[in-house]
């Protein structure tokens, strides 16, 4: 009884710290998400600008505030805009700018296939 009751707390225990990890804020993966602003060609993370030091401290101020990731990107889009980010939220505002692609895809497919269509019927 007394290995039982060791069994499962050690099972409690481990499964805690794996949910207290999955909950915790990755520095290094917002930092790597965020475009320097002065540099322009490099993310925050690779950039060594004041800039970019500055962002550091406020995204790790927001983690040690307890603000989760989308948090702390919607603080930075609000402040700078969402050129800042790299990969940008889906809003009604960037609309065009996910859709044409795909259309662009399916306009060339129907096209071409209209072609060869065409093609095999001469």
């Amino acid at each position: 009884m007394k290995k039982f009751l060791i069994f499962i707390l050690f099972n409690l225990l481990i499964f805690n710290f794996i949910k207290a990890e999955t909950h915790l804020v990755d520095a290094n993966k917002i930092f790597k998400n965020l475009r320097c602003l002065v540099c322009q060609g490099q993310s925050i993370a690779e950039s060594n600008s004041e800039y970019a030091q500055t962002i550091k401290l406020v995204v790790r101020d927001q983690i040690n505030d307890g603000k989760s990731e989308k948090e702390i990107y919607d603080f930075l889009i609000e402040k700078y805009g969402e050129w800042m980010v790299y990969d940008p939220p889906f809003t009604k505002n960037n609309l065009l700018l996910w859709i044409i692609p795909y259309l662009v895809f399916l306009g060339g497919g129907i096209l071409i296939f209209f072609l060869v269509r065409q093609n095999n019927q001469n």
